[in-house]
């Protein structure tokens, strides 16, 4: 799991980069102002995203056994980049108008991935020593 995590940063990771370079560079006078700020939306997410999902994986890399919470963040997290972030990559490049609801789900995702950290954290026996 950990290593399926650490991969799928790291290429996403590359993957944000390339797409946010190309949105800078290539799309500018080929989208709408709209849809360039909903893919300038999405490349910023990604990469945000990737970079807390590699800070996770580090993380459950270093516990000798990662909570189901955090295993729980980083499918959310997973699936939430590729729905939120590829519907708006894909509506920029004139997809189907059906991927416009996809963008909500991946948001809901995302969102949950954080809420399940928080509770993964307040949860976590090795914050516990910490604490005293």
């Amino acid at each position: 799991m950990k290593k399926v995590i650490l991969f799928f940063a790291a290429s996403n990771g590359a993957l944000a980069v390339i797409l946010g370079a190309f949105g800078a560079h290539g799309l500018k006078g080929r989208l709408s102002d709209s849809l360039l700020a909903a893919y300038q939306t999405s490349t910023d997410y990604h990469l945000l995203h990737v970079l807390a999902l590699m800070a996770l994986a580090l993380v459950m890399l270093q516990l000798s056994q990662a909570s189901r919470w955090l295993s729980i963040t980083a499918y959310c997290w997973m699936v939430g980049i590729a729905l939120f972030c590829g519907s708006l990559y894909g509506l920029a490049f004139g997809g189907p108008a059906w991927l416009g609801p996809v963008t909500p789900i991946g948001g809901l995702l995302l969102i949950i991935g954080w809420l399940s950290l928080a509770i993964g954290v307040s949860k976590a026996a090795f914050l516990k020593s910490v604490e005293k």
